[in-house]
C-alpha cells in the first residue's frame, strides 16, 4: 500500500500538487482523464479547484476521486 493523500492543491493547469502523508510533494496530471466519464465536469476549472483530500484520497462535490495508489504512482516528484 502506497502513502494516502494529506493535502492537495490544485493549479490552473489541471495537474494536482499533492502532500502525501509520509511527507513526499509530488504532482499529478489529470489531463489525461478530462475527456472520459464522470471526469468529463473537471474541464470547468472552478470545478476542478474544488477538489480536496479525504480519506486518504483527492475527491470532488459529485462523487469523483481518484486511487490513492494511482495517485502516488502515476504523479511526479516536486
Amino acid at each position: 500500500m502506497n502513502p494516502r493523500v494529506k493535502k492537495v492543491t490544485p493549479q490552473s493547469d489541471y495537474t494536482l500538487v499533492i502532500q502525501f502523508k509520509n511527507g513526499e510533494i509530488k504532482r499529478y496530471d489529470c489531463k489525461p482523464l478530462l475527456n472520459f466519464g464522470i471526469f468529463r465536469e473537471l474541464k470547468d476549472l472552478n470545478y476542478f479547484f474544488m477538489a480536496k483530500a479525504e480519506h486518504g484520497t483527492v475527491v470532488w462535490p459529485h462523487e469523483q476521486d481518484i486511487c490513492p495508489d494511482t495517485l502516488y504512482l502515476a504523479s511526479e516528484k516536486v
